[in-house]
């Protein structure tokens, strides 16, 4: 299969630079996104739990508060929620500083209303701790001690600045009491909100490594792609002046009179020189598609002819038992045709046609703004152990040198146009689903092989 190493070329160092920059970075965005949203709903339960808490404060241990003001607080929290989501509806990127200014201004909440409910001595003001330990999962190390040291002035400062509250119990054992139940409390809400968030969290960066290993994982097949298609093209420039020497010699062989007058010689001559005329259009196949062989041109049509010639020139060429064709791609469109493209479809003819001697079935048709070509046999089907590994290199139950590497190359090149390849067992055999945008074919098309 002939993959051109030219857009091979173009291909890798595009992906090279989307793990090394916009891939991670992009990917980095979402991790963010998912995490401003954990700080989002963390901010709603702080509302519900202010809200609880000062009226369980006020009515029923009849601690009296200022009111107006911590309502104030707990408005601006239902403001900077509302900010937030804008955020997130938004294409802008979320940074470490984006979720670093947000825990800052919930620690400003925090501290604004313990300075109004007793300063240091109020026993939530170990809740602090709950947003040091979200910057430390969340944020970059710097932003993490900054918010450690925001967090220890707010503390210092609370010890000697805070507006007391009026207590109405009477001697220290019963103060002392109402401060270990609101320790408690505190307790079990601090440890709480942290493993429901830090599992959360893990999960998001879990995902993110994930990705990243996907990541990687296609920038080493994408270098297998290109050696294979530079060992491809290497060869075709080897194979050029042999094939052109024995194309000379049986020429001269056809002339020569013993020749001539032996019909079943000559018949044998003038074969060997068709096959060496085909394998010579095979070689300049693979530089055109890599790159070094301009001779003809792009080659303009459009989706159904592309399909129809392609199929034809497979029949003509494979002589299957029996195929069965259909074309139901409707309305047409124009697309530039790709040697790449044609070459993927007839590896998974061929593989059709091995697995099914007898019968092979194509069809063609349009899905919204994608087209969908669907190949059938009725062999055996695919082992399932090579279903769930299917298109990794070397994966196949031929048992032979190199078994694999062709659908191992569609699936890369149909996933380079940004395509998908379904390969799944059926009743009577297996199929094999290829589905390409039709953007990617046209000239517009941001996707290339």
């Amino acid at each position: 299969m002939n993959v051109p190493p030219s857009r091979l070329h173009q291909g890798k160092p595009m992906l090279a630079a989307s793990i090394g920059g916009r891939g991670i970075a992009s990917n980095s965005d979402v991790t963010n996104r998912k995490n401003l949203l954990l700080l989002v709903q963390l901010r709603w339960l702080a509302v519900a739990g202010q809200v609880l808490t000062i009226l369980v404060t006020q009515y029923w241990f009849a601690i009296p508060l200022p009111m107006p003001e911590m309502a104030g607080v707990v408005l601006f929290l239902v403001g900077l929620n509302g900010f937030s989501l804008l955020a997130l509806r938004g294409n802008r990127r979320i940074s470490n500083a984006h979720l670093f200014v947000a825990l800052i201004f919930d620690m400003a909440a925090l501290t604004t209303q313990l300075y109004l409910s007793g300063g240091a001595s109020n026993p939530f003001v170990s809740l602090y701790l709950l947003q040091i330990t979200l910057g430390a999962a969340l944020l970059a190390p710097w932003s993490t001690w900054i918010l450690v040291v925001a967090g220890s002035a707010c503390f210092v400062f609370l010890i000697f600045v805070f507006q007391p509250i009026a207590v109405p119990h009477q001697g220290g054992s019963d103060l002392l009491a109402l401060h270990l139940r609101g320790m408690f409390i505190c307790f079990v809400l601090a440890a709480g909100l942290i493993v429901i968030f830090m599992t959360r969290i893990n999960r998001n960066l879990r995902e993110r490594d994930a990705y990243l290993a996907a990541l990687r994982q296609r920038s080493a097949e994408e270098d297998h792609i290109v050696r294979m298609g530079l060992l491809a093209s290497g060869a075709a420039h080897e194979l050029g002046t042999p094939l052109s020497t024995i194309s000379v010699i049986l020429s001269d062989w056809r002339q020569m009179r013993g020749v001539k007058r032996n019909r079943e010689l000559s018949g044998d001559v003038a074969e060997m020189q068709a096959q060496v005329e085909r394998c010579k259009s095979i070689v300049t196949g693979i530089l055109m598609s890599s790159g070094q062989a301009r001779g003809e041109g792009t080659i303009r049509t459009t989706i159904r002819h592309f399909l129809d010639d392609l199929v034809q020139e497979w029949r003509v060429s494979r002589q299957p038992f029996k195929l069965d064709y259909s074309n139901g791609f409707e309305p047409d469109v124009q697309i530039v045709s790709d040697t790449a493209l044609r070459q993927v479809i007839f590896n998974v003819l061929d593989n059709a046609q091995e697995a099914s001697h007898d019968w092979v079935g194509i069809t063609a048709e349009r899905q919204d703004e994608k087209v969908v070509l669907s190949i059938r046999d009725r062999g055996p089907g695919f082992d399932e152990d090579i279903l769930v590994t299917l298109g990794q290199p070397y994966m196949s139950s031929k048992g032979r040198p190199g078994g694999g590497l062709g659908l191992f190359l569609v699936f890369n090149v149909v996933r380079m146009l940004g395509g998908d390849v379904l390969a799944r067992n059926m009743a009577d055999g297996a199929c094999v689903t290829l589905s390409l945008p039709l953007a990617a074919l046209t000239d517009g098309g941001d996707h290339e092989v």
